[in-house]
C-alpha cells in the first residue's frame, strides 16, 4: 500500500480522453457521477497557468455506505475521486485513493471488508479501462 494512499498509473491518452474513458466505464457499470471538475479551466479563468488536470467524482451508495456504517468518517473519502493530470514532460497519469488505505485511515474492519475489496477491484478495472490502449 502506498504511504500517501495514492495509486498512480500512466495513461496512454490525453487527460480529457482518460477522463472520458473513465466516465464511460463508471456509467456503464451503474455508478453515479457526482462531478467532473476541470482544474485547468478554473485556473485559466483567474489568469493562472495549470497543465491539464481533471477530477472525476463517482460512486454508488451500495459501495460506500457499508464503509460509513462502520465508521462515518470514511465519508470524507467518499465518493471516490480520480484525478487525470499531465506532468511537466507531457505524460498523462491517473491517480486515485487506494481503497485499502481508506480502510486503514478510518480503522475499518471486517464489517466493511467486502465493500472495500469491491471498491478496490472496481478501481483497478476502471483505471485499466481509462488508461490502457
Amino acid at each position: 500500500m502506498p504511504d500517501d494512499g495514492l495509486i498512480t498509473v500512466a495513461s496512454s491518452f490525453s487527460v480529457r480522453e482518460t477522463v472520458e474513458r473513465l466516465l464511460t466505464f463508471v456509467t456503464s457499470h451503474g455508478l453515479l457521477v457526482f462531478a467532473r471538475i476541470d482544474h485547468a479551466d478554473g485556473a485559466a479563468k483567474v489568469g493562472l497557468p495549470l497543465r491539464p488536470t481533471e477530477l472525476l467524482i463517482f460512486g454508488h451508495p451500495k459501495g460506500g455506505t457499508p464503509l460509513m456504517q462502520e465508521r462515518q468518517t470514511a465519508g470524507i473519502d467518499l465518493p471516490i475521486k480520480a484525478l487525470a493530470w499531465e506532468d511537466a514532460d507531457g505524460k498523462v497519469w491517473l491517480s486515485y485513493s487506494d481503497a485499502a488505505w481508506i480502510a486503514e485511515r478510518h480503522g475499518l474492519g471486517p464489517a466493511s471488508a467486502q465493500a472495500v475489496k469491491a471498491i478496490a477491484d472496481g478501481l483497478v478495472a476502471a483505471a485499466k479501462a481509462a488508461t490502457v490502449a
